[in-house]
C-alpha cells in the first residue's frame, strides 16, 4: 500500500490581488496617477452608450475625444474605459468630466480595497467582479464606477464584462425600465449584476466542495490537500473582496448619497439582502472547507493505521516463531532433540501450530 504524503510548503503558487498598496506610489504626493497592477490587455478602448426613452447611439474608439466629445445633457450617457494601463487614456477622461484626482487614483490601483465615495461631482464606487473560468480556478478583476448627474463611467482592466445582457436590452427594447430610468438606475444594475455574480461562484465553490468530499474518502492524495489549501485562500479573498461591497451597499441603502434618487434607494435595499446572501452561504463553504482539512488529515491517518496494523500483526506473528528457531539455534552440546530423528520436523509442526493458533486468535478478536 504506498501512500502519498504532501509537502507542506509544495503547493501550487495561486496569485491573488494583494490589499496592500504598491511600493511604486511611495513617496508621491495624493492624487498621482500610477497604475498599480497586471496589465491585463494591449489594448485601450472607449466605449459610449448614450440612450433616453427615445433615441439610442453607441460609439467606441481608442481616442477619449472622440467619444466625450458633444455628449447631450437629454441623455443618460454610459463610458466605459477597457485597460487601466493606459493612464494618459484615464486621466484625459477624468479631466473631461472633472473628476477628483483621488478617485482616479484608486481606479488606477487594481489592488483597491472595495469602497464607495461621495464628492462634490461624482459618487465613486469600486469593487471586484469574479469568474470562474474552470472548477479549479477563479479570476478576480477590480471594476470602478463614477457616477456623475447623466452620466455614468466604467472602468476595468480588459475588455470583456459581465454587462452584455444589460447592452443587448438597451439597445433593442425602448420600453425597458433602464431607457426611462436616470443614471443612477443604471449605475444599480451595474451592482445588482456583479453581486449576482458572485452566486455563480459560490455555486462553482459548492460543486468544488462536493468534488473533494468524494475525493478525501475514496483517494485523498497530495494533490487533494493543494485543491483544499487553495479553496481555502479564495474564500478568504472572496471575503475580503464582499463583506466591504456590503458595507458600500448598506451605506447607499439608507439614503446617505444625493446622487441615488429615492425611487432607486428601494432596488438597493434589494442588492443589500444579495449580499448578506452571499456572505452567509460564503462562511458556511470556509466552515465546510475547515472540515475538509480535518477529514482529509483523518482519512490519511486512518490509512497510515491501517498499514500499521497489517506490520504489527505481521510482527506480532514472527516473535514466537522467532523465539522457537533462536532456541534450538542454540550451539549448545547437549541439546537432545537434536539427535532425536523427528526433531525438525517436530520445530516445524510447533511452528505451524502456533502461527495457526495466533492467526485464529486475531481474527476472532477481529484484528484483520
Amino acid at each position: 500500500m504506498q501512500f502519498d504524503f504532501p509537502n507542506p510548503f509544495d503547493f501550487p503558487k495561486i496569485k491573488f490581488p494583494s490589499l496592500i498598496k504598491s511600493s511604486k506610489t511611495a513617496g508621491l504626493p495624493p492624487g498621482q496617477l500610477v497604475h498599480l497592477g497586471e496589465k491585463l490587455t494591449d489594448k485601450s478602448l472607449v466605449e459610449l452608450i448614450s440612450y433616453n426613452d427615445k433615441e439610442f447611439r453607441e460609439a467606441s474608439s481608442g481616442k477619449s475625444n472622440e467619444i466625450t466629445e458633444g455628449l447631450s445633457a437629454e441623455t443618460v450617457n454610459w463610458i466605459n474605459i477597457d485597460g487601466l494601463h493606459n493612464v494618459d487614456l484615464i486621466r484625459e477622461v477624468g479631466e473631461h468630466f472633472a473628476v477628483n484626482s483621488l478617485i482616479l487614483e484608486d481606479i488606477l490601483n487594481s489592488d483597491q480595497r472595495p469602497k464607495v465615495e461621495e464628492y462634490e461631482e461624482h459618487l465613486f464606487f469600486t469593487l471586484k467582479t469574479l469568474n470562474a473560468l474552470n472548477t479549479e480556478s477563479i479570476i478576480y478583476e477590480q471594476m470602478s464606477f463614477v457616477l456623475g448627474k447623466n452620466y455614468i463611467l466604467s472602468f476595468q482592466e480588459k475588455e470583456g464584462d459581465l454587462f452584455e445582457g444589460m447592452r443587448n436590452r438597451l439597445k433593442n427594447d425602448p420600453n425597458s425600465k433602464a431607457r426611462k430610468k436616470h443614471a443612477d438606475y443604471l449605475f444599480y444594475r451595474f451592482i445588482d449584476t456583479i453581486v449576482d455574480s458572485y452566486f455563480l461562484i459560490l455555486e462553482n465553490i459548492a460543486e468544488r466542495i462536493e468534488l473533494l468530499e468524494d475525493e478525501v474518502f475514496v483517494n485523498p492524495t497530495k494533490r487533494t490537500l493543494q485543491k483544499i489549501q487553495q479553496l481555502k485562500k479564495e474564500l478568504i479573498f472572496l471575503r475580503k473582496s464582499v463583506y466591504p461591497v456590503r458595507e458600500a451597499v448598506s451605506k447607499i441603502s439608507k439614503g446617505e448619497y444625493h446622487f441615488i434618487k429615492k425611487e432607486t434607494i428601494q432596488y438597493f435595499n434589494d442588492v443589500y439582502d444579495h449580499t448578506i446572501q452571499v456572505i452567509e452561504t460564503m462562511e458556511t463553504y470556509r466552515d465546510l472547507t475547515t472540515s475538509l482539512m480535518d477529514m482529509y488529515m483523518t482519512s490519511v491517518s486512518n490509512k497510515m493505521n491501517e498499514v500499521m496494523k497489517v506490520l504489527t500483526i505481521i510482527a506480532t506473528i514472527f516473535i514466537p516463531l522467532t523465539f522457537i528457531a533462536g532456541i534450538y539455534g542454540m550451539n549448545f552440546e547437549y541439546m537432545p532433540e537434536l539427535q532425536w530423528k523427528y526433531g525438525y520436523a517436530a520445530v516445524w509442526g510447533l511452528m505451524l501450530t502456533t502461527l495457526m493458533i495466533m492467526v485464529i486468535y486475531f481474527k476472532r478478536k477481529k484484528w484483520f
